[in-house]
């Protein structure tokens, strides 16, 4: 299967949230479903249906994961320097609205747009890389096209 990138931070917080799971909210889980047993007839037992469900749901996070972990390519992007690639943080402006915003080009397990940490898949991303600082990018996007200026870029 392929790599997939990803930053130091994103690789630690996916084995953090990994390491959560097989180590608190499995026992947890494993738990309240040996209590809700104890209430009797589990044809109707809410606690015991929710509590299965919960279950399902992190064995299915958990296999998630690992596969994610066991698939990722940590890249450092302070080793980087020059024209946009994966990890550069860009600074940019919309030419036609003024709005600054800024943006770490990230994998996709870690991507977080409300954050600053855009999908390396994007179409912001993808219009991004191989750019240097002062160029303009037209941008096509389900939201309609716009054109943006990199102010800066740095790799942190």
């Amino acid at each position: 299967m392929d790599k997939i990138p990803m930053t130091r931070r994103g690789f630690v917080a996916l084995d953090d949230e990994l390491k959560l799971l097989k180590s608190v909210e499995r026992p947890a889980v494993i738990r309240a479903i040996a209590e809700a047993r104890e209430h009797g007839d589990l044809s109707e037992n809410a606690e015991y249906h929710a509590a299965r469900e919960k279950q399902s749901f992190i064995e299915g996070r958990i296999k998630e994961l690992e596969a994610l972990v066991s698939l990722a390519e940590v890249i450092d992007p302070t080793k980087f320097s020059g024209s946009i690639k994966f990890g550069a943080t860009v600074k940019l402006v919309d030419e036609d609205s003024s709005e600054e915003k800024t943006y770490q080009i990230v994998g996709e397990p870690e991507a977080d747009i409300e954050n600053g940490l855009l999908n390396i898949r994007s179409p912001l991303a993808r219009a991004l890389i191989g750019k240097d600082e002062g160029d303009s990018v037209e941008v096509k996007s389900p939201g309609g096209q716009r054109n943006y200026e990199i102010l800066s870029i740095r790799f942190i």
